[in-house]
């Protein structure tokens, strides 16, 4: 089994609240002999449309494959001002060719696929970023299975602050292990139904 984490952090350098978040969740899935990978979004260069090939130098083409050839998808974003990172946002603009052969009749090319959501933030916000998730995973043949979102808000990851990476995961290991394992298991077998 095979699962894809599109990291929607906006650093390319130094401490990300949701890449951190990413990996502690990408420690369960291995141990359930998931192959993971996480796309740090922010590193590819990913062009503003809503087709599946802009031009040369465009490599959402090779991220859409790495979706297509994944039975788990996972989108990750931290928020920023009530609403899902712009990095996140340009994967939804771009998935919105596959949006269009649905409607022409076609079935979705993600059919079959099981999708969760993770999200870091400071204040308030995860509510709204899954509830447009969800609305998305549905209209492109995405299954969100009860469970699958994990979310951590916390003062701690505020943009201000200088948490290290150490802090970090001790809060999530020590608070969001069950959920996170919860949340693996409910992939996993959702996916096989």
């Amino acid at each position: 089994m095979k699962a894809v984490i599109l990291l929607g952090t906006l650093k390319k350098e130094g401490l990300s609240n949701t890449e951190v978040l990413s990996e502690f969740l990408k420690g369960f899935m291995v141990k359930q002999g998931i192959e993971t990978e996480i796309v740090k979004l922010v590193e590819h260069s990913i062009w503003p449309g809503t087709y599946t090939n802009m031009g040369e130098g465009d490599e959402w083409p090779t991220i859409l494959k790495q979706l297509l050839d994944s039975d788990i998808i996972i989108f990750a974003s931290p928020i920023w001002w009530n609403n899902q990172s712009s990095e996140i946002q340009r994967v939804i603009e771009r998935l919105d060719a596959l949006h269009d052969e649905i409607l022409e009749g076609k079935r979705s090319r993600l059919s079959g696929k099981v999708a969760g959501i993770i999200i870091t933030g400071d204040s308030d916000g995860a509510q709204h970023i899954i509830a447009n998730l969800s609305n998305f995973y549905n209209a492109i043949g995405l299954l969100l299975p009860p469970f699958a979102t994990l979310s951590v808000i916390w003062e701690k990851q505020a943009k201000s602050k200088d948490t290290s990476r150490e802090e970090l995961m001790e809060k999530y290991k020590k608070d969001y292990t069950e959920k996170a394992e919860k949340m693996v298991k409910q992939l996993v077998k959702y996916r096989n139904v």
